[in-house]
């Protein structure tokens, strides 16, 4: 059995560890490792029954239950497979086979800083002033479902229009307001809340909304507490906070797209 063991082997246990590898940090981010480690135990008590040890009342039973199982799984984590298939296709992933047919235009920077230069002008007048804010910026995993939550606005980013949108006598206040492709595209939406109790208490209800967000796709969000005016970000399952105005700058460059 070893004598046939080849570079076909080799290539499956890569791709199995890896795609393992990949749904972790997926779980992991939306706060959901607990149930991927009872699964992992779960098939392998299936293994070891069913094909080692040919145990076959007990091989019987798990198999029914595996075969009920992964349909309940898909159920339940609908939007965890639905971003890992996003991510699996974005152009991060092949951005190193899109480099060799296409070059990145010169001004593709420049669009981008003049897009961040006003998200940090209004997030840092939001912070001076202590009006509560979040601001949801669409990666690669589309937030139409979002979006229709809350007022289609659809307008150019405009820090102006950041700090109206967050006025507290605004009727779209208290909801989240949706950037993608250099424009606003709503405010006043509703986000999943994370219940991840790592979070400190002291932290609202936006924090959570945007720690939400962060778990549920691959959004980034920024937070302005409304009772500290420090500005906090939450990207990929990660809540980061009292962030300088400099940071931030920084966080939002790094980004693909705004």
């Amino acid at each position: 059995m070893i004598e046939s063991f080849g570079i076909k082997d080799i290539l499956d246990i890569v791709i199995v560890a890896l795609m393992l590898y990949y749904l972790y940090k997926i779980m992991k981010e939306s706060g959901t490792i607990n149930i991927f480690y009872g699964v992992l135990a779960f098939i392998l008590v299936w293994v070891v029954a069913a094909e080692i040890l040919e145990m076959k009342l007990i091989g019987t039973i798990l198999d029914k239950v595996m075969s009920i199982g992964l349909l309940i799984l898909v159920i339940i984590f609908q939007d965890q497979i639905k971003r890992f298939l996003v991510e699996l296709g974005s152009k991060k992933r092949w951005k190193f086979l899109t480099g060799l047919f296409h070059h990145r235009h010169k001004d593709a920077g420049e669009d981008l800083h003049t897009r961040v230069i006003p998200i940090v002008y209004a997030c840092m007048s939001m912070s001076k002033s202590k009006t509560g804010a979040l601001i949801v910026i669409q990666q690669d995993v589309p937030l139409e479902n979002y979006e229709k939550t809350g007022d289609i606005i659809d307008a150019e980013i405009n820090s102006r229009l950041i700090e109206n949108i967050f006025f507290k006598n605004s009727p779209l206040h208290d909801g989240a307001m949706i950037i993608d492709g250099g424009k606003i595209k709503a405010a006043g939406c509703i986000l999943p809340v994370s219940h991840d109790s790592n979070v400190p208490r002291a932290l609202g209800l936006r924090h959570r909304s945007a720690l939400g967000i962060s778990q549920a796709t691959d959004a980034f969000a920024i937070v302005v507490s409304e009772e500290t005016g420090n500005i906090s970000v939450a990207h990929r399952g990660r809540l980061s906070t009292r962030l300088s105005s400099t940071e931030l700058e920084k966080r939002l460059s790094h980004l693909t797209v705004i």
